[in-house]
């Protein structure tokens, strides 16, 4: 049985996101999807699984609500289901940045992955990757630059540092994230910070590897996802090609479902 994984995000206001929990866990569950939703009054942010017709019945679901209709969403596959339950959770953010009073309209401009790799290869272009580090260690754009975060609210703390470089206000910067979401908060903080030039790639390295099919070999490694799959290849299927950070050997899909974020560690290291 094929699982189609459905990735999306949209920054809108949702004044009654309380409300909506119920409504939305409730239909999830009734066509079999599972996965995660996550829901703000600034917007919303999910990935979730299940048959083809049920991820369409629930695109139909939001389409009539005039706030989230028409959403972008990055579709990747599976042969088995990735989540282990349907969850909707009610948050203060989409992605915790930890940062109040981020105007969404301020965000960078889309860089569309057909034109990714010419803009990142300038040499006054600053590339970030805004994940954190145990998912940059399964891969990344080869010229990126890693804050070393360990969640995505150490990245201000990274950002403020970073720019005391005042050179650097002058540049181009370049964010990218799994999905979207994080870069396109990213380059809204960036831009409260003065920088003038900030771009992001458009949905994320998924949408990416979904256009690009890597062809340049501009990235390098597997891309880690919040789900059992763990990582994903250039293909966007389950990886087969992650390796054990201790001995370097590969790593099943069955030891891949039992480890902690991305700390890939085989069996046989771990005993």
């Amino acid at each position: 049985m094929e699982f189609v994984i459905a990735t999306f995000y949209r920054f809108v206001e949702l004044s009654n996101y309380y409300d909506m929990k119920n409504r939305l866990a409730g239909f999830c569950k009734n066509i079999g999807l599972k996965g995660t939703i996550l829901l703000a009054e600034e917007g919303i942010n999910s990935t979730i699984s299940g048959t083809k017709s049920a991820i369409d019945d629930f695109f139909r679901f939001l389409d009539l609500d005039d706030r989230l209709c028409n959403l972008k969403w990055q579709k990747t596959y599976a042969s088995f289901q990735p989540f282990g339950k349907m969850k909707v959770r009610l948050k203060k953010e989409i992605v915790t940045l930890g940062v109040s009073d981020l105007s969404p309209s301020l965000k960078g401009e889309y860089i569309e992955p057909e034109n990714w790799d010419d803009f990142i290869s300038s040499p006054d272009v600053y590339v970030i990757d805004t994940r954190n580090e145990y998912e940059i260690k399964l891969g990344k754009f080869s010229n990126a630059i890693n804050p070393n975060t360990q969640n995505f609210r150490d990245f201000p703390k990274w950002a403020e540092f970073w720019m005391q470089d005042k050179s650097k206000n002058k540049s181009k910067i370049a964010m990218y994230c799994t999905g979207g979401v994080r870069c396109e908060k990213s380059t809204t903080y960036m831009k409260s910070l003065g920088f003038k030039q900030v771009y992001h790639l458009k949905g994320g390295i998924i949408n990416y590897l979904a256009k690009k099919q890597n062809s340049n070999n501009t990235w390098q490694g597997e891309c880690f996802v919040f789900d059992d799959r763990v990582a994903v290849s250039n293909s966007l299927l389950p990886s087969d090609e992650i390796k054990c950070i201790s001995c370097a050997q590969k790593v099943t899909t069955d030891e891949l479902k039992s480890v902690p974020h991305g700390q890939v560690i085989c069996y046989h290291c771990k005993s």
